[in-house]
């Protein structure tokens, strides 16, 4: 998987290849897809939600240019896979997810896998956690209709964050960057996310 389908597309962050390595991406996905668990697609967890292709996870991860000391949000959990990938990498990451029975499923699984510097929250992701903040990174893992500004007000100076924005259809990856009060936008490659829901994504009947 990392070979043929990470590296060879042009993600070499080492610290990002071990990550993939290590995590056992087939803990991940529902037990009748496991023998499909490395292939290079999203596949289904449950609740019309997926796990993103190995690609996107390896892609995402590398663009936020992570340090070891670093504090990331991840907004939309799912089944804990990218936050898994995180945990391998950063100090400490903060993950969001909307839908409580997701997110107390990969609660228990992130912890009963040892990834014990992961703290899982069950609520509106586009709100982030303010209580937590500030965020070295903030890691979106659903496709937003504009980036969500309660999201670049709990970036550090110098932070990061990443996601997909646009239609529910087709977005384009986005890199956001703080510098004081200003915010710098970088478009990176088109992506296809399942909506992010909450109040500054889209409404409930898109999920």
């Amino acid at each position: 998987m990392v070979e043929k389908q990470i590296r060879r597309r042009g993600v070499f962050d080492p610290q990002v290849l071990h990550a993939m390595e290590e995590v056992p991406r087939h803990e991940f996905v529902p037990a009748e897809l496991q023998t499909r668990a490395y292939e290079d697609v999203p596949l289904p967890i449950g609740g019309r939600q997926t796990i993103s292709q190995p690609y996107i996870v390896a892609a995402m991860t590398a663009g936020l240019r992570l340090h070891p000391s670093d504090s990331v949000l991840e907004v939309g959990t799912g089944c804990g896979y990218q936050a898994a990938i995180l945990s391998r990498i950063v100090a400490t990451v903060s993950s969001i997810e909307v839908r409580r029975e997701l997110a107390d499923a990969a609660a228990e699984r992130l912890s009963r896998l040892g990834f014990s510097n992961v703290r899982v929250h069950c609520g509106d992701g586009t709100l982030g956690l303010p209580g937590f903040a500030p965020f070295s990174a903030i890691l979106i893992a659903a496709a937003a209709p504009s980036i969500p500004q309660p999201l670049t007000s709990q970036l550090a100076e110098g932070g990061r964050m990443i996601l997909p924005v646009g239609p529910p259809d087709h977005q384009q990856l986005v890199l956001v960057t703080r510098h004081g009060t200003c915010f710098e936008t970088t478009r990176l490659e088109p992506c296809q996310f399942v909506p992010l829901i909450g109040r500054h994504g889209w409404p409930e009947s898109l999920s």
